[in-house]
This record gives C-alpha cells, sequence and structure tokens, in this order.
C-alpha cells in the first residue's frame, strides 16, 4: 500500500483544523477534492481518520495515531527536500576541472585567487584525467565528466568544444641519457625518424599523432616502443631505453630525471595547451573560470 505525501498532508490539515473548509484552504484545494482524498486515504487505511457530524470534526482513535507520524514523515521529507536542494545548490556552483598533467606555469594559483575573489561561495575541483582521454573529461558521462579541461591540442571533434589557448611551447625530446644524440645540443626530427616513439595510449586519436610527429613523417609510420599513459611511466619506459619521447617545453620538469637528457627539437611546430570548455555550456560560472584564466594570462 503506497499513500502519498499529500494525502498526509491534507490529513494533517483537517487534524489541526478540525474543519474540512479550512483545512482545504490552508492547502489551496477545493473542500470537495480535499474530502475525496480524505476518504481514499480512509479506505487504503481501512479505518476511519475522522468522525464527522454536522456540528464538528474530531480525530477517531486511528487518527490520533497516525497524526503524529505523519508529521514525523513530512517533517523528514522536507528535511530531504532540503538536503537535496542544499546538494543541488553545491552542485550548481562547483565547476570540475580536469588536467591529464600538471597544469605548473605558475597559472593555477592565479586562477584559483582570481576566480575564488569573483565567486567566493563557489568551489573549483581538479581532476587528473587519464591520457587515454584526448578531451579531458569533456566528453565523458557520469561521474567522469568535467565541465573544462586544460589539454593539448589537437581535441578530437573539434566543433563540439571552444577553448582558450593557455601556452604555445616547442616540442623537445627526451632520451636515454647513454642515447647516441644525447651529446648533441639540438635534436632535428629528421634525426628521430627511425627511432622508436613512447606514445599515448591508441585511443586519444590524433593527440598520439601529434606526439609521435606524424606530420613531420611524410607517411612513413612512427615505431612505437611504448605506450604510456602518465608521467610516470614515461619515466620508467626512458629508463629502461625503451624509446624516446616528445614532451612540451613545460612539462620538461615531469621528465627530468637523472639518466634522462632533455634536448630541443628543431623542425616542428609547438604545441599549444589550452582550457576548453563544451560549446553548449554558457553558465556564468563557466565564463568567470574562463575570464580568470584569461586575466591570469594577461597579468603573467
Amino acid at each position: 500500500m503506497d499513500v502519498h505525501l499529500r494525502d498526509l498532508r491534507y490529513f494533517v490539515a483537517v487534524a489541526e483544523h478540525l474543519h474540512f473548509t479550512r483545512a482545504a484552504e490552508a492547502q489551496f484545494v477545493s473542500q470537495p477534492a480535499l474530502s475525496k482524498q480524505i476518504r481514499a486515504l480512509e479506505a487504503q487505511l481501512r479505518t476511519p481518520l475522522f468522525e464527522r457530524d454536522h456540528h464538528e470534526v474530531r480525530l477517531t482513535p486511528a487518527g490520533a495515531a497516525l497524526l503524529p507520524r505523519a508529521r514525523l514523515l513530512l517533517d523528514g521529507w522536507r528535511r530531504a527536500e532540503e538536503a537535496v536542494a542544499v546538494a543541488a545548490a553545491t552542485q550548481a556552483a562547483t565547476l570540475v576541472v580536469g588536467m591529464s598533467t600538471g597544469v605548473g606555469r605558475g597559472l593555477l594559483p592565479a586562477v584559483r585567487a582570481r576566480f575564488g575573489t569573483a565567486v567566493p561561495q563557489a568551489e573549483l575541483r581538479l581532476r587528473q584525467v587519464s591520457w587515454d582521454d584526448p578531451t579531458g573529461g569533456l566528453a565523458a558521462d557520469g561521474p567522469a565528466r568535467t565541465d573544462a579541461a586544460f589539454v593539448w591540442l589537437p581535441m578530437p571533434d573539434p566543433e563540439r568544444y571552444r577553448w582558450l589557448t593557455v601556452a604555445s611551447e616547442s616540442r623537445l625530446v627526451a632520451l636515454p641519457a647513454d642515447h647516441r644524440l644525447a651529446g648533441q645540443v639540438s635534436v632535428d626530427i629528421s634525426e628521430l625518424l627511425d627511432e622508436p616513439f613512447l606514445a599515448l595510449p591508441a585511443g586519444s586519436g590524433g593527440l598520439r599523432e601529434h606526439w609521435l610527429a606524424v606530420e613531420a613523417r611524410a607517411g612513413r609510420p612512427p615505431l612505437v616502443g611504448a605506450e604510456v599513459a602518465n608521467a610516470e611511466e614515461v619515466v620508467e619506459a626512458l629508463a629502461a631505453g625503451l624509446g624516446v619521447c616528445l614532451v612540451a617545453a613545460g612539462n620538461v620538469p615531469l621528465v627530468a630525471r637523472d639518466g634522462i637528457t632533455i634536448r630541443p627539437v628543431t623542425g616542428l611546430l609547438p604545441s599549444e595547451l589550452v582550457l576548453a570548455w563544451r560549446v553548449e555550456d554558457r553558465r556564468p560560472l563557466l565564463h568567470t573560470l574562463v575570464e580568470a584564466v584569461r586575466r591570469s594570462l594577461d597579468a603573467g
């Protein structure tokens, strides 16, 4: 047997007023409609809840037993609604920002400060995203979904996103320290084309090709020495001599270790780090984040 909260509200109103017309007015319904619902509730419970005559309305023993419990149920539901409203407001005032690697570059502290000053009631939540998602969580569903993301171009389905360029950085090469090219001041991309490369996961699509320098290979397929899904795996693979790896200038500190040499690469276009978001997302809170990033870059 399922009893609607509406019926309990009507019952409590009649019990408190002991008058059907006044209870109906308090509930903003007609008196016949309220009386009909009370009769339906009594039918469900298989017992009268009120004694009625032309002079007064009285609770029956069953009605008196139900009243405090009905109030508890209604109060519990009110508290549940309040909790949901608070959670919804918190969620609406939270931006989840995805990152596949540390943004660094001194940017995040400045962005957090500006964002916090503009919307002190809001929360900026950072989330580490696997390298096999080149959208930084923007294309994900459910809990993995992000509102914005610091990602490298190119992005899949670029028409689905807008972005603000955060940094344009040259691509360098990370080599084992005993590699034949490690002693050079710089390395031309043509000298690397026959080397085994560390590659992003296959699901990263065009981003994988970017870090394999496919655009400079004139159709020659790259040799993949190993796939890597995070900076720690890059360091381990380099130390093991499994291949060489292109890295953005700003991310050099993530892989710089004893036994690893970093050299500039000529013959490649720069890489672009951007803050990206979905085209259809026009929330003011997201705009505040974009402006915080823009102003931090202008001040930097």
